[in-house]
Protein backbone atom coordinates (compact mmCIF):
# COMPACT_ATOMS: atom_id res chain seq x y z
CA UNK A 1 0.00 0.00 0.00
CA UNK A 2 0.77 3.98 -0.37
CA UNK A 3 1.89 5.60 2.62
CA UNK A 4 -0.18 8.92 3.30
CA UNK A 5 3.05 10.26 4.17
CA UNK A 6 6.82 9.45 3.38
CA UNK A 7 8.68 7.15 6.07
CA UNK A 8 12.15 8.73 6.85
CA UNK A 9 14.61 6.02 8.01
CA UNK A 10 18.15 6.38 9.08
CA UNK A 11 20.85 4.60 7.51
CA UNK A 12 24.03 5.41 9.64
CA UNK A 13 24.67 8.84 10.06
CA UNK A 14 25.23 9.91 6.29
CA UNK A 15 22.19 8.11 4.48
CA UNK A 16 18.41 8.57 5.07
CA UNK A 17 15.75 6.24 3.19
CA UNK A 18 12.69 8.15 2.23
CA UNK A 19 9.70 5.11 1.90
CA UNK A 20 6.86 5.84 -0.03
CA UNK A 21 4.71 2.36 0.53
CA UNK A 22 5.31 -1.06 1.28
CA UNK A 23 4.76 -2.74 -1.91
CA UNK A 24 5.84 -3.50 -5.52
CA UNK A 25 3.69 -0.88 -7.38
CA UNK A 26 4.20 1.28 -10.30
CA UNK A 27 2.11 4.29 -8.34
CA UNK A 28 5.02 3.89 -5.38
CA UNK A 29 7.62 3.73 -7.94
CA UNK A 30 6.81 6.59 -10.20
CA UNK A 31 6.97 8.66 -6.40
CA UNK A 32 9.98 7.59 -5.82
CA UNK A 33 11.61 8.32 -9.16
CA UNK A 34 10.02 11.40 -9.09
CA UNK A 35 11.65 12.34 -6.06
CA UNK A 36 14.74 11.37 -7.31
CA UNK A 37 14.70 13.59 -10.93
CA UNK A 38 13.63 16.43 -8.32
CA UNK A 39 16.54 16.06 -6.24
CA UNK A 40 18.97 15.29 -9.21
CA UNK A 41 17.89 18.79 -10.98
CA UNK A 42 17.42 20.86 -7.44
CA UNK A 43 19.24 18.98 -4.74
CA UNK A 44 20.48 21.17 -1.40
CA UNK A 45 24.25 21.38 -0.96
CA UNK A 46 25.42 18.32 0.89
CA UNK A 47 23.99 15.95 -1.22
CA UNK A 48 26.11 13.57 -2.68
CA UNK A 49 24.37 9.99 -4.34
CA UNK A 50 20.64 8.99 -4.35
CA UNK A 51 19.34 5.62 -4.85
CA UNK A 52 15.63 4.34 -5.83
CA UNK A 53 14.25 0.92 -4.82
CA UNK A 54 10.89 -0.32 -5.92
CA UNK A 55 9.43 1.94 -2.55
CA UNK A 56 11.51 3.86 -1.36
CA UNK A 57 14.93 5.98 -2.05
CA UNK A 58 17.74 6.24 -0.21
CA UNK A 59 19.76 9.92 -0.07
CA UNK A 60 22.80 10.01 1.34
CA UNK A 61 24.32 12.89 2.70
CA UNK A 62 27.05 14.84 3.96
CA UNK A 63 25.49 16.06 7.52
CA UNK A 64 28.76 18.85 7.97
CA UNK A 65 26.99 20.37 5.40
CA UNK A 66 23.21 19.45 5.47
CA UNK A 67 21.78 18.65 8.73
CA UNK A 68 18.99 15.81 8.77
CA UNK A 69 16.19 18.04 9.59
CA UNK A 70 16.92 20.46 6.54
CA UNK A 71 17.18 17.15 4.07
CA UNK A 72 13.94 16.59 5.75
CA UNK A 73 12.36 19.96 5.30
CA UNK A 74 13.53 19.89 1.59
CA UNK A 75 12.06 16.80 0.95
CA UNK A 76 9.06 17.38 2.44
CA UNK A 77 8.82 20.56 0.55
CA UNK A 78 8.92 18.89 -2.75
CA UNK A 79 6.53 16.65 -1.69
CA UNK A 80 3.97 19.55 -1.00
CA UNK A 81 4.95 21.57 -4.17
CA UNK A 82 3.42 18.26 -6.28
CA UNK A 83 0.28 18.22 -4.18
CA UNK A 84 -0.04 22.34 -5.11
CA UNK A 85 -2.24 23.43 -8.03
CA UNK A 86 0.88 25.14 -9.03
CA UNK A 87 2.91 22.02 -9.17
CA UNK A 88 -0.37 20.29 -11.23
CA UNK A 89 -0.50 23.08 -13.70
CA UNK A 90 3.40 22.93 -14.70
CA UNK A 91 3.57 18.82 -14.59
CA UNK A 92 6.73 19.01 -16.16
CA UNK A 93 8.66 21.54 -14.87
CA UNK A 94 12.10 20.60 -12.74
CA UNK A 95 11.95 20.34 -9.30
CA UNK A 96 8.45 19.17 -9.38
CA UNK A 97 7.59 15.60 -8.13
CA UNK A 98 4.95 15.33 -10.65
CA UNK A 99 8.06 15.05 -12.80
CA UNK A 100 8.63 11.60 -13.45
CA UNK A 101 9.28 8.64 -15.86
CA UNK A 102 6.35 7.56 -16.00
CA UNK A 103 6.73 8.36 -19.98
CA UNK A 104 10.05 6.94 -20.52
CA UNK A 105 11.10 5.03 -23.00
CA UNK A 106 9.38 1.18 -23.93
CA UNK A 107 12.08 -1.50 -25.05
CA UNK A 108 11.61 -4.99 -27.00
CA UNK A 109 14.32 -7.21 -25.78
CA UNK A 110 15.53 -9.96 -27.41
CA UNK A 111 14.68 -13.66 -25.43
CA UNK A 112 15.74 -17.18 -26.03
CA UNK A 113 13.41 -19.93 -24.53
CA UNK A 114 14.80 -22.73 -26.00
CA UNK A 115 15.24 -24.82 -23.00
CA UNK A 116 18.87 -26.16 -23.81
CA UNK A 117 19.59 -21.89 -22.84
CA UNK A 118 16.98 -21.75 -20.39
CA UNK A 119 18.25 -23.82 -18.13
CA UNK A 120 14.99 -23.77 -15.63
CA UNK A 121 12.46 -23.62 -18.05
CA UNK A 122 10.86 -26.68 -17.30
CA UNK A 123 11.13 -26.95 -13.57
CA UNK A 124 9.78 -23.75 -13.30
CA UNK A 125 6.77 -24.73 -15.67
CA UNK A 126 6.72 -28.03 -13.71
CA UNK A 127 5.95 -26.10 -10.10
CA UNK A 128 3.88 -23.67 -11.66
CA UNK A 129 1.52 -26.93 -13.24
CA UNK A 130 2.75 -25.37 -17.15
CA UNK A 131 4.10 -26.61 -20.17
CA UNK A 132 7.41 -25.07 -20.91
CA UNK A 133 5.85 -23.43 -24.24
CA UNK A 134 2.72 -22.33 -21.68
CA UNK A 135 5.73 -20.88 -19.50
CA UNK A 136 7.37 -19.05 -22.20
CA UNK A 137 4.16 -17.92 -23.87
CA UNK A 138 3.14 -16.33 -21.34
CA UNK A 139 6.03 -14.69 -19.88
CA UNK A 140 7.12 -13.25 -23.45
CA UNK A 141 3.09 -11.88 -23.66
CA UNK A 142 3.56 -9.58 -20.69
CA UNK A 143 4.51 -6.50 -20.73
CA UNK A 144 7.17 -5.17 -18.00
CA UNK A 145 8.26 -2.02 -15.84
CA UNK A 146 11.55 -1.69 -14.72
CA UNK A 147 11.45 -1.15 -11.07
CA UNK A 148 14.97 -0.40 -10.17
CA UNK A 149 18.55 -1.79 -10.34
CA UNK A 150 20.06 -3.76 -7.90
CA UNK A 151 22.24 -6.98 -5.87
CA UNK A 152 24.82 -6.87 -8.84
CA UNK A 153 25.70 -4.15 -11.44
CA UNK A 154 23.34 -4.65 -14.08
CA UNK A 155 20.36 -6.66 -12.27
CA UNK A 156 16.91 -5.12 -13.43
CA UNK A 157 13.98 -5.40 -11.09
CA UNK A 158 10.67 -6.12 -13.59
CA UNK A 159 7.28 -5.66 -12.14
CA UNK A 160 4.40 -6.85 -14.59
CA UNK A 161 4.81 -10.27 -14.00
CA UNK A 162 1.58 -12.42 -14.97
CA UNK A 163 0.31 -13.98 -12.04
CA UNK A 164 0.33 -17.71 -13.01
CA UNK A 165 4.27 -17.40 -13.27
CA UNK A 166 4.55 -16.09 -9.60
CA UNK A 167 6.67 -19.33 -8.39
CA UNK A 168 8.00 -18.89 -4.96
CA UNK A 169 11.77 -18.72 -5.01
CA UNK A 170 14.26 -21.54 -4.08
CA UNK A 171 15.04 -22.57 -0.60
CA UNK A 172 18.59 -22.87 -1.74
CA UNK A 173 20.60 -21.13 -4.17
CA UNK A 174 21.20 -22.63 -7.23
CA UNK A 175 24.43 -22.52 -9.06
CA UNK A 176 25.82 -19.26 -11.01
CA UNK A 177 23.18 -18.29 -13.71
CA UNK A 178 24.38 -17.63 -17.31
CA UNK A 179 25.16 -14.42 -18.76
CA UNK A 180 22.57 -12.80 -19.65
CA UNK A 181 19.64 -14.58 -18.15
CA UNK A 182 16.28 -13.73 -17.45
CA UNK A 183 14.66 -14.90 -14.38
CA UNK A 184 11.44 -15.28 -12.36
CA UNK A 185 10.37 -15.72 -8.75
CA UNK A 186 8.77 -14.58 -5.97
CA UNK A 187 6.27 -12.97 -8.30
CA UNK A 188 8.48 -10.74 -10.20
CA UNK A 189 11.08 -10.83 -13.18
CA UNK A 190 14.20 -10.10 -13.28
CA UNK A 191 17.18 -9.86 -16.10
CA UNK A 192 20.96 -10.98 -14.99
CA UNK A 193 24.15 -9.43 -16.59
CA UNK A 194 26.54 -11.77 -15.02
CA UNK A 195 27.04 -15.20 -13.41
CA UNK A 196 26.11 -14.74 -9.67
CA UNK A 197 24.35 -18.20 -7.42
CA UNK A 198 20.59 -17.02 -7.06
CA UNK A 199 17.03 -18.38 -5.37
CA UNK A 200 15.29 -17.45 -9.01
CA UNK A 201 14.66 -19.55 -11.83
CA UNK A 202 16.22 -19.28 -15.36
CA UNK A 203 13.39 -19.16 -17.69
CA UNK A 204 15.05 -17.43 -20.96
CA UNK A 205 18.70 -15.92 -22.01
CA UNK A 206 18.94 -12.49 -23.71
CA UNK A 207 21.92 -11.38 -25.93
CA UNK A 208 21.43 -7.96 -24.90
CA UNK A 209 23.63 -6.16 -22.44
CA UNK A 210 22.03 -4.06 -19.94
CA UNK A 211 25.07 -2.56 -18.32
CA UNK A 212 28.13 -2.04 -20.09
CA UNK A 213 31.04 0.37 -18.82
CA UNK A 214 31.78 1.05 -22.86
CA UNK A 215 28.51 2.91 -22.60
CA UNK A 216 27.37 6.07 -21.48
CA UNK A 217 25.45 5.91 -19.53
CA UNK A 218 26.14 1.95 -18.48
CA UNK A 219 22.73 1.16 -18.24
CA UNK A 220 20.50 0.24 -20.85
CA UNK A 221 16.88 0.75 -19.82
CA UNK A 222 16.23 2.93 -17.09
CA UNK A 223 13.62 2.78 -14.00
CA UNK A 224 10.36 3.62 -15.15
CA UNK A 225 10.88 1.97 -18.64
CA UNK A 226 8.49 -0.42 -20.16
CA UNK A 227 9.89 -4.00 -22.07
CA UNK A 228 8.85 -6.40 -23.50
CA UNK A 229 10.15 -9.84 -24.56
CA UNK A 230 10.47 -11.14 -28.33
CA UNK A 231 11.17 -14.81 -28.84
CA UNK A 232 13.93 -15.88 -30.33
CA UNK A 233 15.28 -19.22 -31.30
CA UNK A 234 18.60 -21.06 -30.43
CA UNK A 235 20.26 -19.87 -33.71
CA UNK A 236 19.24 -16.02 -33.71
CA UNK A 237 20.05 -15.73 -29.88
CA UNK A 238 23.73 -17.05 -30.92
CA UNK A 239 23.91 -14.36 -33.91
CA UNK A 240 22.65 -11.53 -31.51
CA UNK A 241 25.03 -12.42 -29.04
CA UNK A 242 27.81 -12.28 -31.00
CA UNK A 243 27.26 -8.58 -32.27
CA UNK A 244 25.91 -7.59 -28.87
CA UNK A 245 29.94 -8.83 -27.69
CA UNK A 246 31.03 -6.39 -29.95
CA UNK A 247 29.14 -3.60 -28.44
CA UNK A 248 25.77 -3.63 -30.42
CA UNK A 249 22.80 -2.54 -29.14
CA UNK A 250 20.79 -5.41 -30.45
CA UNK A 251 17.27 -4.41 -28.71
CA UNK A 252 14.76 -1.96 -30.25
CA UNK A 253 13.19 0.82 -28.65
CA UNK A 254 9.65 1.27 -29.41
CA UNK A 255 8.28 4.41 -31.38
CA UNK A 256 6.08 6.65 -28.73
Amino acid sequence: MRYDRPRFLDQGEAALTVEFGDAVHAEINARVLALDDALRRAAPKGVKETTPTYRSLMVRYEPLELPRTELIDWVNALIARSDSDEAIQSADAPGSLRYARNDGASWIIPCCYDPAIAEDLEEAAALLGLTAQALAETHANARYRAYMYGFAPGWCYLGGLPQALAVPRRLAPRAPTPEGAVLIGGGLSLIATNPMPTGWYVVGRTPERLFSLRRDPPFLVAPGDALRFEPVDAMTFAALDARAGQGEIVARREAP
